[in-house]
């Protein structure tokens, strides 16, 4: 059995199925905002991770309020999310949240715990069941993700895009950024991420 097909068909729709196009809202990831200290700073003002307009329609955004996501095994249980409202309320009334570059949309621990239990599982406290999952994940075609990475006017992503194909797994597109781009140890899934999903709403790596 190759490890694609040790994948549900759910799972494969999950990790590849980008907003529709009636969605109104959804979420944000905001590059370089690397640490609680730094996420915290941007909270104190509601202007911090206020987007310059709605993504949907244009219109202003109103802070409204925050939501909460919850940590599994970190010093910091729950983290405030910033949240903001469409001034459109008649025509758009989309619903913006706004998440820093460390946390991923759907997993429940930082991106450099995550990257770390992928690399090496015996040595995380993440549990074993978590970690094969991720792993499988990983090993999963790549073929969609590779496609809206070549969509991107960054030469980074298009020149990544390139160099695997999209024959690639989600692994040789971690495994090639990471080779070729250097970033900080840790957050090459994070880096990838926050491009995908910006680029395809939606669209996760692991």
């Amino acid at each position: 059995m190759t490890e694609d097909q040790s994948l549900s068909s759910a799972t494969l729709s999950c990790l590849d199925r980008p907003y529709p196009s009636s969605q109104k809202g959804g979420t944000l990831i905001v590059a370089g905002v690397c640490s609680l200290e730094a996420h915290e700073e941007l909270l104190c003002d509601p202007d911090g991770y206020r987007p310059a307009a709605c993504l949907r329609c244009g219109a202003k955004l109103h802070a409204n309020g925050f939501c909460s996501r919850q940590l599994r095994n970190d010093d910091a249980a729950a983290v405030l999310i910033r949240v903001y409202r469409c001034s459109d309320r008649t025509g758009c009334r989309a619903v913006w949240r706004v998440l820093p570059a460390f946390l991923p949309r759907w997993l429940h621990r930082r991106w450099p715990v995550i990257e770390a239990a992928i690399k090496d599982p015996a040595s995380s406290p993440v549990p074993d069941r978590s970690c094969r999952r991720w792993i499988r994940r990983q090993g999963s075609p790549a073929r969609r993700v590779v496609a809206a990475l070549s969509t991107a006017a960054d030469i980074v992503w298009t020149a990544l895009a390139t160099a695997v194909g999209l024959e690639a797994r989600r692994r040789d597109l971690a495994a090639a950024y990471r080779r070729q781009w250097s970033p900080a140890s840790g957050w090459a899934l994070a880096e990838l991420s926050e491009a995908i999903h910006r680029l395809c709403p939606g669209l996760r790596l692991t």
